[in-house]
């Protein structure tokens, strides 16, 4: 089933402005900011400007500068924020099955803390 990207997603109304929010980077592909119910000390949402639903969309879809971009840009913050040193995670929820909340691409950033085993063992 063709997946269809939802314009009024609250990250395509951040990227328009219409939500403010606590920004921590921006290229020209890319825009990074806080997330609002933060999981971990640190926790930095970066999204692409293009309108994309999940991460299969965005590699099937985008640019290689558009790919690029996004990808520099999640370094770029880690190293910003100070992550890169301890470390940190990048995680990006595609579709249902992974409780993907908001239909337009984003990488959660997380550090601050140790951030445990990466999934839970079933």
């Amino acid at each position: 089933m063709a997946k269809s990207y939802d314009a009024n997603n609250v990250f395509a109304r951040i990227l328009r402005g219409e939500i403010p929010c606590k920004k921590v980077h921006e290229t020209e592909h890319a825009l990074a900011f806080h997330d609002i119910e933060p999981q971990t000390p640190t926790h930095v949402l970066v999204i692409p400007k293009g309108a994309y639903i999940d991460m299969d969309d965005f590699t099937a879809k985008a640019s290689e500068a558009e790919i690029a971009g996004l990808f520099r840009a999640v370094g770029e913050v880690a190293r910003m924020v100070g992550a890169d040193g301890p470390g940190y995670r990048i995680l990006s929820n595609c579709g249902e099955a992974a409780h993907q909340e908001v239909p337009h691409l984003h990488i959660h950033l997380f550090a601050g803390r140790d951030l445990g085993r990466m999934i839970g063992k079933a």
